[in-house]
């Protein structure tokens, strides 16, 4: 009689194991995360136009707030989730940059006063992020069940950084997508925004205002960029606590960032490059861990490949070094640009 062989161990991924946060953790950071959002809302109550200064006050507040965080992980988590959260947050927060394209042209599109904005922006977000939360808490479920997955991401991640260093996200335009145009079909919308409430009831019918079709707009295109931003962060760690936390911080700082556009985008004309490199170098080291991890029967029998693994320091060194070079690179151009013409 045969013996029956057992199939060979699957290596663990490194770092944490998946969901190894208690539930009141999550618990008090859904509080945390809930209180500064209602906080920013009360502060932003009044409709005005927010200025250069206010949003690079608050662009400095949010950072701030996610270096006090890492702090806190590097205390009570450690080193490496403290890392990876860093890593994390300076990937999405980059790559969010594209974002702020697409919201400047949906702001256009649906003619939003400047006075609106920021709370349009807040609300919008608060939808991105719960429906990220989502995807996150489905993706990690995923990943931690099939390795494979790990090629899926790579390959899109690999692609994904050709088509942004060829430019061609920034030179698309912005379409509605399916459900806010089934929302015009179907709910009778206003001309104007009334003030800037949601909805509004004329003649006896409730009518939904465009600030209402903006949060959704704004929401729901956020969460098609997230296609490629969460599976890189993923690339960077497995812990959906984390994955989740540097998104939350990301889209916090997101709205101030959005009103510092006109002095800043337009300067970094290395932008798209560096952010093309990052996502290349995340999708290559997804393809070295599902390779690390491998079960597919027609790679290598099977059997995990001996193929060296990219840790998380190096990868926090790579992703900062590529965002600094980038930067001051496109810094020296646009000076040297603006010397030629005087």
């Amino acid at each position: 009689m045969r013996p029956v062989l057992a199939a060979p161990p699957v290596p663990a991924l490194p770092g944490p194991p998946l969901g190894d946060e208690p539930f009141w953790i999550w618990a008090v950071t859904l509080v945390g995360l809930l209180a500064v959002f209602a906080l920013d809302l009360w502060a932003g109550r009044r409709a005005h136009e927010i200025t250069m200064r206010e949003a690079g006050r608050g662009v400095a507040i949010y950072v701030g707030l996610a270096v006090l965080f890492a702090a806190g992980l590097l205390v009570f988590g450690g080193r490496h989730d403290a890392t990876a959260f860093i890593a994390g947050y300076v990937t999405e927060y980059s790559l969010s940059v594209d974002n702020l394209f697409v919201f400047l042209l949906i702001m256009t599109t649906f003619a939003v006063p400047r006075t609106f904005q920021h709370r349009v922006l807040l609300v919008g977000i608060l939808i991105a992020l719960v429906m990220r939360g989502g995807f996150i808490l489905a993706g990690a479920a995923v990943l931690s069940r099939f390795s494979w997955v790990f090629y899926l991401f790579g390959a899109f991640l690999l692609l994904t950084a050709a088509k942004v260093m060829r430019g061609e996200a920034e030179d698309a335009p912005y379409r509605e997508n399916l459900l806010v145009r089934g929302v015009r079909r179907v709910l009778p919308i206003t001309e104007d925004y009334d003030d800037g409430k949601l909805t509004v009831v004329r003649q006896g019918r409730r009518l939904v205002t465009p600030m209402l079709m903006v949060m959704i707009a704004i929401g729901l295109t956020d969460l098609l960029f997230a296609l490629d931003s969460i599976p890189a962060i993923f690339g960077l760690t497995k812990d959906a606590y984390i994955v989740f936390t540097a998104n939350a911080f990301a889209l916090l700082g997101l709205r101030q960032l959005y009103f510092l556009l006109d002095g800043l985008l337009s300067r970094l004309v290395y932008l798209q490059y560096g952010l093309g490199i990052i996502l290349g170098f995340i999708g290559v080291k997804l393809v070295l861990e599902a390779l690390h991890t491998n079960t597919l029967p027609f790679v290598h029998g099977g059997r995990p490949v001996p193929v060296p693994l990219i840790g998380i320091e190096v990868s926090l060194g790579v992703i900062v070094g590529v965002l600094a070079v980038t930067t001051v690179a496109s810094l020296l151009r646009t000076r040297l640009r603006r010397g030629a013409r005087v």
